[in-house]
């Protein structure tokens, strides 16, 4: 048994920092990208810079009244009664302070309504495109350990989430400080050449610091989105295997997994914390020394009689104007750092050609079934060899069993046929075209598939039968579950065809499952061990439904119930993963080859001699 040592994970993302050239150009090439999503919204992006640059006026009001207090008061004090002045005054502080306060609060909130309006567009714009682009990817992309559901799920999320978060601080948080910097700037060298340089050295030095710690941090960052996939995936895994963990007692190994993961996480965010706070401390110190120069320099001009006192007080409101956006510029690059570590993995997903569908081939109204296999290869992602040189036909409106052990690729070519996976050599050939210039779509629109476990959604039984036929009328519906011999079930329910189909028991789920294909009537269907799961009962009615489902149609079968097997007219037996006997059930017993030797198997399992004593005697 692991030791809480050795299920400490390594690092799990052992990329290399980029360059800052590869970096740059990264980043711009997430911009554009982010920027087509972002084109609708033009006016709104228009509104929300214009607002900006108000708000950026508004924010020296403070700067400006502070000076003009601070002088008038210098005045006030000397006269002789200053009461009348110092109301004065007041009453013009108090009117020009509540304005800027009313103006600021509608600027405000327009450019924050605007900008947060933009963000959660562009996330539901960028949730709803990645999902319509998955969903048109081959199921190889679905079972490659690098998709497996909770890293696909994260790395979604995530890079959802930086791209709507980078925008949300651009336009909500950092457009407006950088807009007020921009003009406090400006005023500082209207006023002074060398107190605005003063605020203009410090830019520099703020961004050399910042860049710093992006680049300290950029390699921790891409080690948590990796810990983040491998948290996700490892608990949709115990949920999943729940029953097997529990079952051996394993829940200690479980628990000790995660917490492995969760320490790895832990040190890298402390890590990640600790290097933030010693370059905040830095920031501030250099933002401190500014102040003081700032000071003294206006210090300076007013001691020869060039300035008032109250520039001091307005200069140093204004480089704190300045420095506000500067000093969160390493959040400007935790966020740009996060969008390249994320928004890259979440593009990749979004940009993955190779995994489309073809779903614009030849299209093939009049199918009739005949399928030829000519010398399929094919591997599975994970490299495990599935197929080797298999060639047989496939002959229309007859029933077509494969036969051969578990493992032997019988599933395998099941899936090859509905297109979840191409061949890596031959090819399938339907009704003489190749199968992999077929449109995809209507392919599957007119093929049946009955797996051993069907999923049935979330919703009601009569939703989950229209499953195969959207258009369906109730009365469809009914048919195709009396066909199923489930609808004497359904009625007797509570709540009838509305009734959850998630509560039914696993036989009759399976019928509700047939009951979706006899809705959707296709010409050529694939039963992949339809009754395996299933008790005698369920199995015998189960059957009754297949055997209607098989009548004037293409069928390809795959069972381990003898039953089944001799009721097909044709038969391909398959042994790791090559065809090895093809023929009649009563020509490949007698030859007394591979399928003699599986059949016979399945006899004795069965114990028939005492089975016909017991029904003979």
């Amino acid at each position: 048994m692991p030791t809480p040592s050795q299920t400490r994970r390594a690092p799990l993302d052992k990329k290399p920092p980029l360059k800052k050239t590869e970096r740059r150009a990264l980043l711009w090439d997430i911009l554009k990208k982010l920027a087509v999503f972002a084109a609708p919204y033009k006016t709104l992006i228009i509104a929300t810079l214009i607002l900006t640059v108000l708000g950026s006026f508004t924010a020296q009001v403070n700067a400006f009244v502070l000076r003009y207090a601070v002088d008038t008061l210098t005045k006030i004090a000397t006269l002789s009664d200053p009461w009348a002045a110092g109301v004065r005054m007041l009453t013009i502080i108090s009117a020009v302070l509540l304005t800027k306060e009313i103006l600021s609060i509608f600027i405000s909130f327009g450019q924050r309504f605007f900008g947060e309006k933009i963000r959660i567009n562009l996330s539901r714009d960028l949730s709803q495109k990645i999902i319509e682009r998955i969903l048109t990817y081959r199921m190889a992309f679905y079972t490659s350990s690098e998709n497996d559901s909770g890293k696909l799920q994260t790395r979604i999320d995530l890079g959802v989430s930086s791209l709507t978060t980078l925008v949300q601080n651009f336009f909500i948080d950092m457009l407006p400080l950088f807009a007020s910097a921009i003009v406090s700037l400006v005023i500082m060298f209207s006023t002074n050449f060398w107190i605005g340089l003063v605020g203009l050295i410090i830019i520099p030095i703020y961004f050399f610091i910042s860049q710093k710690q992006a680049r300290r941090l950029q390699g921790f960052r891409r080690q948590m989105r990796g810990f983040r996939e491998a948290k996700s995936g490892l608990v949709i895994s115990i949920i999943n295997s729940i029953s097997v963990v529990k079952s051996f007692v394993r829940e200690p190994i479980e628990a000790e997994k995660h917490l492995a993961i969760q320490k790895d996480m832990t040190d890298n965010q402390l890590r990640i914390r600790s290097i933030g706070f010693i370059y905040d401390a830095i920031k501030t110190f250099i933002e401190q020394i500014g102040v003081v120069v700032i000071i003294l320099l206006t210090s300076y001009f007013v001691l020869k009689g060039e300035m008032t006192i109250g520039m001091i007080l307005f200069h140093v409101m204004l480089f704190q104007n300045v420095a506000a956006p500067i000093r969160q510029l390493h959040r400007i690059y935790d966020q740009i750092n996060n969008a390249l570590t994320y928004a890259e993995g979440f593009f990749d997903i979004l940009e993955d050609d190779e995994q489309v569908e073809n779903i614009n081939g030849i299209k093939n109204p009049d199918l009739k079934g005949h399928i030829e296999l000519k010398n399929v290869d094919f591997t599975y992602p994970n490299g495990t060899q599935a197929l080797k040189d298999v060639s047989f036909t496939i002959k229309p409106n007859r029933i077509t069993a494969l036969v051969g052990l578990s493992g032997a690729g019988k599933s395998t070519i099941i899936s090859l046929l509905v297109k979840f996976y191409e061949p890596d050599a031959g090819k399938i050939l339907l009704d003489g075209r190749d199968l992999a210039d077929c449109d995809t779509h209507e392919l599957r629109q007119r093929i049946g598939l009955v797996l051993q476990s069907n999923h049935i959604f979330s919703g009601t039984i009569s939703e989950n039968i229209r499953y195969g036929n959207i258009e369906a009328s109730d009365e469809d519906i009914i048919v195709a579950a009396k066909k199923a011999s489930i609808h004497d079930q359904v009625i007797k329910l509570a709540n009838g065809y509305e009734s959850t189909a998630k509560s039914l028991s696993g036989g009759q789920q399976q019928r509700i499952a047939l009951a979706r294909m006899f809705l959707k009537d296709p010409p050529i269907v694939f039963l992949d061990e339809p009754t395996a799961s299933l008790d005698a009962i369920a199995s015998q009615q189960v059957k009754k439904s297949l055997d209607l489902i098989k009548k004037d149609r293409t069928v390809i079968m795959v069972s381990h119930n003898i039953a089944q097997i001799i009721d097909a007219d044709d038969l391909v037996v398959i042994e790791n993963g090559q065809v090895v006997e093809n023929g009649t059930h009563e020509e490949l017993y007698e030859k007394g080859g591979k399928y003699f030797e599986i059949f016979s198997a399945m006899s004795d399992s069965l114990n028939l001699d005492k089975i016909s004593q017991t029904i003979n005697g």
